[in-house]
């Protein structure tokens, strides 16, 4: 440990393998230095590193770090330099520089860094240095104002929509980005010659987000659903055959269920009048009378006739004259005599 002003206390702890860093270290030191090491940078290294408030600059390069979390360093308000190169850093969550105020570069470069949200980088109100160089970034949503030089070059961009958002911040910003000519596009092939600066990226496809209207391939290499969805439908017409789905099937259940209901609605309602309709049928025998009875009716019935005003002495008239009494047999029934006895007995 070495002081070189009242305010500049420089720790120098490179290449001694530590795995975590290491304890023992002045609260006041300004610039830490622990590169070329074996840190992982954990939860117990960052709420150590919260300690150090009066680190201006951090130097974690060459080491194993494979993920910045959120918060990892929020209480460095006064850090101005971080250095975290030539690790293995795939995942940095969006929050992972909230509170550096100040920080005016950093260094990322030599990573596995493929995708950065973008709200990454908004906190860093006083950044003028980004060095995202050799990384896998295929796309990247800049949102970073106050850049002056940006490296990006040795990345696996790909130059279609989705970068559009990128072209159009380096060429409308004051932003100077480093190694411009050899900063290429590596996808599509017939853009692999051109800067991503200025590749003519047909925008005729694109949507205000940026994204693919068409089957263009997706940052990330993420499945496209959409172009998915398509050419199942194109091979499903192909053979004549309707694509595959479940829709059907919770239509035909619908119309089970639905049907089913009707039907017992219909029986509940329905049912007590079938019933009382049923009960109220009743075998009954027929009632007995007497010949006076007949008599009566029929004399009655004759009553109701209209009265002939005259009569034709040569018309003739017909009187029936009742010969066959009904005499009721010895089972109750009444014995019809007109009915032909022989023919019934045949029948019978």
């Amino acid at each position: 440990l070495k002081s070189l002003s009242m305010k500049i206390v420089i720790c120098e702890d490179t290449a001694k393998n530590y795995t975590s860093v290491p304890p023992g270290l002045k609260q006041n030191v300004t610039i830490l230095r622990l590169s070329n090491n074996k840190i992982t940078l954990n939860t117990n290294d960052t709420e150590y590193l919260h300690m150090f408030i009066n680190l201006t600059e951090l130097y974690l390069n060459a080491n194993v770090i494979t993920a910045l979390h959120n918060n990892s360093f929020c209480n460095l308000s006064k850090l101005t330099h971080l250095d975290v190169s030539n690790n293995s850093i795939s995942v940095i969550e969006p929050a992972t520089f909230i509170g550096l105020n100040k920080l005016a570069k950093l260094y990322l470069q030599h990573n596995k860094i493929s995708q950065l949200d973008s709200d990454t980088f908004v906190s860093l109100k006083s950044l003028t240095v980004l060095n995202l160089e050799n990384n896998l970034l295929g796309y990247l949503d800049a949102k970073v104002f106050n850049l002056t030089k940006i490296y990006l070059t040795k990345n696996p961009w790909n130059c279609s929509c989705s970068l559009l958002s990128l072209q159009n911040w380096l060429n409308i910003s004051n932003v100077t980005m480093e190694n411009e000519n050899t900063t290429m596009c590596e996808h599509p092939d017939t853009l692999k010659k051109y800067s991503i600066k200025t590749a003519p990226i047909q925008t005729l496809n694109c949507d205000a987000r940026g994204d693919s209207i068409s089957t263009a391939k997706p940052p990330f290499s993420l499945i496209n659903t959409r172009s998915t969805s398509i050419s199942t439908l194109r091979t499903s017409a192909n053979n004549n055959s309707p694509p595959l789905g479940k829709s059907w099937i919770f239509l035909v259940g619908v119309f089970v269920v639905v049907l089913c209901t009707s039907l017992l609605i219909l029986g509940a309602v329905k049912c007590p009048a079938w019933y009382r309709y049923l009960m109220s049928y009743n075998h009954r025998r027929l009632e007995e009378h007497g010949p006076d009875m007949f008599e009566e009716d029929f004399a009655t019935d004759m009553n109701t006739f209209p009265q002939i005003p005259y009569t034709n002495e040569g018309d003739s008239m017909v009187v029936f004259e009742q010969t066959h009494t009904f005499v009721p047999d010895e089972d109750g029934f009444i014995e019809d005599k007109y009915i032909d006895a022989h023919g019934l007995t045949e029948e019978i």
